[in-house]
């Protein structure tokens, strides 16, 4: 990204407003009210036919876009002429969220760069049209989205299980107002900067989808045997596995039902009835299980006595695989407390000869398997499910325990590289992200001159 100068005002003043702190001396504080119509929409999705149809710009089409233009999916609603002409949007308008299930959802802003006719501001926003004598629309939307700006509608949220803004609190609001010019300059600039740090932004996304990907391709690769891990090359000799998700697979590799390799059970079944308190110990639920990762912390309790404790608990090098949910989503058991047991939503695979068998390879096959959609045979009414006799049924290619041990360790080492990379891809699109935040913040607040350097940027197309 280009740098720019850093530029600070050479006087400033108390703003008076604390989340705003100070601003310079020659701009003005002043509540939205002085500065923009504010209207409350009461447009929601009905439709009666003495109405007119209209194009509805609802919640989620402000939450999810920072800018409303033509092409989004508005749903289709009706409403009365009069509402039309109060709640019609008009380019230059602003949007922002009054409504939501959690407080820092409210004031969520929209800036309408473009619209087509017909297009109505729906329940749960809030119309603002800035007065193009003082407020540029493009800065107004900028200050909304800042922090010092957005706290003050934050406090103002009331509710209990819905939060939501009066009118009186979104007019009462203050920020800052530079003159016009000033405003101008200030959102000429961040737009630049926008464009910038979200191409970056969307370079890192990119890049995480495509080592998910290669992530994904490898496993595959290495647990079908199309790569022998141990010279990097294609094995000498295939044979069908007759799986359609695994191909051909080395000759020398055995292809046999889970059954005949794993032993398997299902979970106890949760009886709060029957809980006495005697013989609790923590249990693992299928939202416990995920990719290679198990929790372990807040566990609940039911009562598994010491005789059950060889079928219902756990132990060290178990693979425990979901019933439901994501189906074969798994993850090996590393004795991570002193006795736990699983409840039914669970299966637990336990190698019949730890001679032939490592908990780690299927653990990669079960997860090629079901990134291959092996699980999902369509035979299921509402929610599907793994069933013991489905997932014993199922069939897997086990190579000799040798090169189950060599897959195993060189996809532990592949996949510890790849997740390295995508937390460093994650962590700089944050950083990213935090960088706008905090420019938005110090512009909008007069932390930042951008005068000067605004003018010499070139122009969006160029």
């Amino acid at each position: 990204m280009t740098a720019y100068p850093i530029k600070r005002y050479p006087r400033m003043k108390d703003s008076g407003v604390r989340w705003l702190g100070s601003v310079p001396v020659h701009w003005r504080v002043l509540r939205l009210k002085d500065v923009a119509e504010t209207h409350v929409s009461n447009i929601d999705k009905h439709s009666r036919e003495d109405e007119i149809e209209v194009l509805l710009c609802n919640y989620v089409d402000v939450y999810k876009n920072n800018f409303i233009r033509p092409g989004l999916p508005f749903m289709r609603a009706t409403a009365t002429a009069r509402e039309i002409e109060r709640y019609g949007l008009r380019s230059g308008d602003v949007l922002i969220t009054k409504d939501s299930e959690v407080w820092n959802d409210i004031g969520v802003p929209a800036l309408v760069e473009e619209v087509d006719s017909g297009v109505v501001s729906g329940y749960h926003l809030a119309l603002l049209r800035p007065d193009l004598a003082c407020a540029h629309p493009g800065y107004l939307f900028r200050a909304l989205q800042s922090a010092a700006v957005a706290s003050q509608l934050h406090v103002h949220a009331n509710g209990v299980t819905r939060f939501g803004l009066a009118h009186r609190s979104i007019r009462a609001i203050r920020l800052p107002v530079p003159p016009i010019s000033e405003q101008v300059a200030i959102a000429r600039f961040l737009d630049h900067a926008d464009r910038r740090i979200e191409r970056c932004v969307s370079a890192k996304r990119k890049l995480i989808a495509l080592l998910s990907e290669q992530e994904r391709v490898l496993v595959h690769q290495v647990v079908t045997g199309q790569i022998d891990v141990r010279t990097g090359r294609p094995y000498s000799a295939y044979q069908p596995s007759r799986l359609s998700w695994a191909g051909d697979v080395p000759a020398h590799w055995a292809v046999a039902s889970l059954r005949h390799r794993y032993s398997q059970c299902l979970g106890k079944m949760l009886d709060s009835s029957r809980i006495t308190g005697d013989n609790l110990v923590p249990y693992l639920r299928n939202i416990d299980v995920q990719w290679d990762r198990i929790n372990v912390d807040d566990l609940p309790a039911m009562d598994i006595s010491p005789r059950e404790y060889d079928r219902y608990t756990v132990r060290g090098g178990d693979l425990l695989v979901c019933e439901g949910g994501e189906m074969g989503r798994c993850a090996l058991w590393a004795d991570d407390l002193p006795r736990c047991g699983f409840q039914k939503a669970l299966h637990r695979l336990r190698p019949r000869s730890a001679r032939r068998d490592l908990a780690r390879f299927l653990y990669y096959a079960l997860r090629c398997a079901a990134q291959r959609r092996a699980f999902n045979d369509g035979k299921f009414s509402t929610i599907a499910h793994l069933t013991g006799d489905k997932l014993r049924a199922h069939r897997f290619p086990f190579p000799p325990l040798a090169e189950q041990a060599a897959i195993a360790r060189f996809l532990d080492g592949a996949s510890r590289e790849i997740a390295a990379a995508m937390h460093g891809a994650r962590r700089q699109a944050t950083l990213l992200s935090d960088y706008r935040e905090r420019l938005i913040a110090d512009l909008v607040t007069g932390r930042i001159d951008v005068r000067g350097t605004a003018a010499a940027l070139p122009d969006p197309d160029e």
